[in-house]
């Protein structure tokens, strides 16, 4: 058994940890990691899934604007423990993520996934035909699904971040003597 909740500062060691694990060093050269870069997550939008205190998936969501002055947002990373896998786990984060950005008023979700996967919650292709992605992509991974009617009709362009920018951390520099 196992539960969902919003991440809790705790929760980043065994993130990164689970991303490295499931998609490994390759995961930083994504062009999706380039519209997370240097920024925070949706505020509520960043789930993780514990089994027994043990953090077993991760999803978060990101504010972007699909084309210009469309907000929308960007699932990803999806992750689930290799050894939790087939339980239910990235089901029920995707649903509870979707459910809970429509709960907070957002129009749409944008992704780049396998789309027989992520069909089962609704994304498609079809929204995404005359939008790009910052970068390499596959288009055919290039999903959307709108929580709100007509929410990404007539968008156009390229994806480009508009989440607030994430702290940078203080370095402290040894002084000469």
């Amino acid at each position: 058994m196992f539960a969902i909740r919003e991440e809790i500062p705790a929760d980043v060691a065994g993130r990164e940890a689970l991303l490295d694990v499931c998609f490994g060093a390759n995961r930083f050269a994504k062009t999706s990691e380039r519209l997370r870069e240097g920024r925070l997550p949706a505020e509520g939008l960043s789930l993780s899934a514990l089994t027994d205190g043990c953090l077993i998936g991760t999803v978060r969501l990101w504010h972007i604007s699909a084309g210009l002055d469309r907000p929308a947002l960007l699932l990803g990373p999806l992750a689930v423990d290799p050894t939790c896998q087939a339980g239910g786990v990235g089901s029920a984060l995707m649903r509870e993520a979707i459910d809970s950005a429509a709960r907070l008023g957002h129009d749409a979700i944008l992704l780049v996934g396998d789309a027989p996967y992520y069909a089962r919650f609704g994304f498609s292709a079809g929204k995404t035909a005359a939008l790009w992605m910052p970068g390499p992509f596959e288009r055919h991974r290039f999903l959307a699904l709108e929580l709100a009617p007509d929410a990404l009709k007539g968008a156009r362009g390229v994806i480009r971040a508009t989440g607030a920018q994430a702290p940078v951390p203080a370095i402290a520099i040894p002084r000469a003597a």
